[in-house]
């Protein structure tokens, strides 16, 4: 009976679904009483969760478990929960130890489990996975572009803006802002105060021309290399389906040429 309980999806995903909504609500309500039940229902759900986990080694055994990419993924979330679950047991009260507090974040990444229950989602994986190894060179020449821009305006602007470019990890993730249309107006603008208008209009233009050629051409370039190599698989079930209609067309022609050779 335990055994088919906790191998039915089914039940898993309401469990999964329920605590989603219990981690919610205990974020949200403030009545401490309250608080308290719905922490011993999300550690009982870690439990069962634990349960369902010895049940699917018992069932498959290790070797069979550790075959389906989806139980490592579980086994993995639940191992990351059991922390708050062990704290939960012992009475450790997580928050008078602020490192511990990390233990109490780890059993929201029980909620994750719900991804393998979404429809088309291995197909969805694949496409992403296809999509990386299509665009992983370009994302790498992308990010050599980033990194030059950003040591260049940390040399430029270092000491004008030193809250944009005062050190090369600043001046980076400003580049970045600016690739992704963030602060592209304000950035310059404030930099380019107190500056003679020659000095504005070049900053200005330096600006211009790192907007368009990372955050509109160079961004536009590395998703639609990615978009296009996650749908191409649709694409190339189609094409595959029309080489098998052609192939069956040739040989209805071969074998009709075949019978008239014959008949004559």
């Amino acid at each position: 009976m335990i055994k088919k309980i906790f191998l039915n999806n089914n039940v898993i995903l309401t469990l999964i679904l329920l605590n989603a909504v219990i981690i919610f609500m205990s974020g949200a309500i403030v009545n401490e009483s309250l608080k308290s039940i719905l922490l011993i229902v999300d550690n009982l759900i870690t439990g069962l969760f634990v349960i369902e986990l010895l049940v699917k080694v018992k069932h498959l055994g290790f070797c069979g478990y550790a075959k389906s990419s989806w139980n490592i993924f579980d086994f993995i979330l639940i191992i990351l929960s059991l922390p708050a679950l062990i704290a939960f047991l012992l009475n450790i009260e997580i928050s008078s130890v602020s490192y511990l507090l990390v233990f109490r974040i780890f059993r929201v990444f029980k909620t994750f489990r719900f991804i393998k229950f979404v429809p088309g989602i291995e197909q969805l994986i694949r496409g992403i996975q296809r999509a990386l190894k299509a665009s992983i060179i370009v994302l790498l020449g992308f990010s050599v572009y980033i990194f030059i821009i950003g040591v260049l305006s940390f040399h430029l602007f270092k000491n004008i803006a030193p809250e944009y470019f005062g050190n090369p990890f600043t001046s980076l993730y400003t580049v970045f802002k600016i690739f992704t249309v963030e602060g592209w107006f304000e950035i310059p603008e404030k930099i380019t105060v107190g500056l003679s208008s020659s000095a504005a209009f070049f900053t200005n233009l330096y600006f211009i021309f790192i907007l368009l050629s990372g955050g509109i051409l160079g961004l536009s370039l590395v998703n639609s290399i990615f978009v296009d190599a996650m749908v191409s698989d649709n694409t190339d079930d189609l094409e595959r389906k029309i080489d098998d209609l052609n192939d069956k067309i040739n040989s209805l022609i071969n074998q009709n040429n075949h019978n008239n050779g014959i008949s004559e």
